[in-house]
């Protein structure tokens, strides 16, 4: 574990969490068992669950035009690289916040205040993040969750065992993206109802996106074993990721996605984005459930 001034820990009754400074990034996701549900930044993809902002996805030719001038932003933004400001550490939860400065400006021309809360409950991480525009012109900007699950959550499950129960029935076509950025044509949808088998052939291709879930949770789990349940509010798509060689699982509720293959406009004017107005916030929640082996979980 890092020192406390890089990384908090706090917990619950039924999970322990850590959260690191360096992009407000959770850490550790442990149930009370000791069985950690998070991926450990291991080679194949040497993260655990970074915040994607003030972008999701590529833009193209990683750049970002505003006002006849054109800035230099790479995929998934900034936030995920940059140290956080503690707000509250505390037994069970804590806040950090990144405000806009010269280094964001240099590339991303937007006053802002981006917090993010962490609250343990029961056996469940709660995350709510805030984003203020605190300039005199329309915030353009995306906000994305990217935690990774080991898959399998235990070892010796095939991955195959391993299917996500949507809350409804998701239906037509899925997005795809390629060279990180949004591909014109859909994808089919491997999902049957509610059911989505997993297996690593579904990732050969990139990320599946949803473009407009109906649900607003998923059950990760095999028939036996831990499980988790992610729920998300105030998102808007849903992609799902792994790599070859990782043995992870994406869950990620999104406001907002790649650019389209063919955009190549002013930053503002680009799809999918949140236009906050001067002195206005927006909100958004995850909520991510665990279910230890012991204690079961019902289907959503």
């Amino acid at each position: 574990m890092a020192s406390y001034d890089t990384s908090h820990p706090f917990g619950a009754a039924g999970v322990t969490v850590a959260v690191l400074a360096q992009g407000a990034e959770l850490c550790l996701l442990r149930d009370h068992a000791g069985h950690d549900y998070l991926w450990p930044a291991a080679q194949a993809w040497p993260r655990h669950a970074p915040v994607l902002f003030p972008i999701v996805g590529r833009l193209r030719d990683d750049t970002l035009r505003h006002q006849g001038k054109a800035y230099r932003l790479t995929q998934h933004g900034f936030a995920r690289d940059l140290s956080f400001d503690w707000i509250d550490r505390g037994p069970d939860g804590c806040q950090l916040a990144l405000t806009d400065n010269a280094q964001t400006r240099a590339i991303y021309p937007f006053p802002f205040r981006f917090e993010i809360a962490y609250s343990a409950r029961e056996a469940a991480l709660e995350t709510t993040y805030t984003i203020a525009n605190t300039g005199d012109e329309v915030l353009p900007v995306s906000l994305g969750t990217h935690p990774a699950f080991r898959w399998p959550l235990v070892p010796g499950v095939p991955k195959e065992a391993y299917a996500l129960t949507f809350e409804a029935q998701e239906v037509g076509p899925l997005r795809g993206v390629a060279g990180g950025l949004l591909r014109p044509d859909g994808r089919p949808s491997p999902i049957e109802g509610r059911h989505l088998a997993l297996s690593e052939s579904l990732f050969a291709a990139d990320a599946l996106i949803l473009p407009s879930p109906a649900s607003r949770s998923v059950r990760y789990a095999a028939d036996t074993g831990p499980g988790l349940n992610v729920s998300w509010d105030g998102f808007c798509q849903l992609g799902l990721w792994s790599r070859a060689g990782g043995d992870f699982l994406c869950i990620e509720p999104w406001c907002g996605m790649a650019s389209p293959e063919n955009f190549d406009g002013e930053f503002s004017q680009k799809p999918w984005l949140m236009l906050i107005p001067p002195g206005e916030k927006r909100c958004a929640h995850l909520s991510i459930s665990l279910e230890p082996s012991d204690g079961g979980g019902e289907q959503v």
